[in-house]
């Protein structure tokens, strides 16, 4: 496992960064700075844009931190596996929650799938985006997972890559063994597409439609029925665990 520093403060920022470039702070950026962790001029916090890897930087100001100055590298950038995670939004806290933890979990693209029973029918990009970047501060992520935007369920299908291996999560599946099924799918696999859907469950035209699809594994999530927030997790780490980089 890399070697993280977890105590340093961890900002994004949308800059180029480089030794000795100077980043303006925005103002919320410079109040959590200055009024909630109390730091100063002449202290030092982590920077990542999600392009250039993380650096070390140098807060500089006189009444309150204003300006970033970068002082070294700390880590090059890295790249998140190819798993894009598709889901039908939830509401509020709970869509919050969800992409969240998909990026916790290491995927690279988060992709709204509207269905007939998804409970909401409009998303805010610009909340999941914000959602994408507190999560990646905190957990030591420098590659940003991109938000994109929604699409109906049937859109989402004609357009994927039919190469790339399709994860549908079916609570009607009889795979015993997800793992064992995950792994069995390996070689097939260029590129995972992570599929859950609405807590109503597909329409009944919507799972002929996927059962339809080249390249697809129904995946059981367990004995018991999961809200779909915890799916993602559930559904997320199966995937890293048996075809992505959880693996030594």
């Amino acid at each position: 496992m890399p070697e993280f520093d977890f105590r340093a403060p961890r900002l994004f920022v949308d800059s180029a960064l480089s030794v000795g470039t100077h980043v303006p702070l925005e103002r919320n950026q410079s109040n959590y700075l200055g009024n909630v962790l109390r730091l100063g001029a002449g202290d030092a916090v982590l920077v990542f844009n999600g392009r250039d890897g993380e650096w070390r930087a140098d807060i500089g100001g006189r009444k309150r931190p204003d300006v970033l100055t970068i002082t070294a590298q700390t880590r090059p950038q890295d790249h998140l596996p190819d798993i894009v995670y598709a889901f039908a939004p939830l509401k509020h806290a709970r869509l919050d929650y969800m992409v969240q933890k998909a990026v916790e979990m290491g995927a690279a693209r988060l992709q709204p799938v509207l269905t007939r029973f998804t409970q909401v029918s409009r998303v805010n990009g610009e909340r999941m985006r914000a959602n994408v970047i507190e999560a990646a501060e905190q957990c030591g992520i420098i590659a940003l997972a991109e938000v994109a935007d929604p699409v109906p369920l049937e859109r989402y299908l004609a357009q994927r890559n039919a190469a790339r291996l399709l994860v549908f999560c079916d609570e009607a599946s009889d795979v015993a063994s997800p793992v064992q099924a995950l792994q069995a799918a390996q070689a097939a696999a260029s590129g995972i597409d992570v599929l859950i859907g609405p807590e109503g469950g597909f329409a009944d035209e919507e799972r002929a439609l996927l059962l339809r699809q080249p390249n697809i594994l129904r995946l059981s999530l367990g004995p018991r029925i999961l809200r779909a927030d915890t799916a993602a997790v559930a559904a997320l780490a199966l995937v890293q665990a048996a075809l992505g980089d959880w693996r030594s």
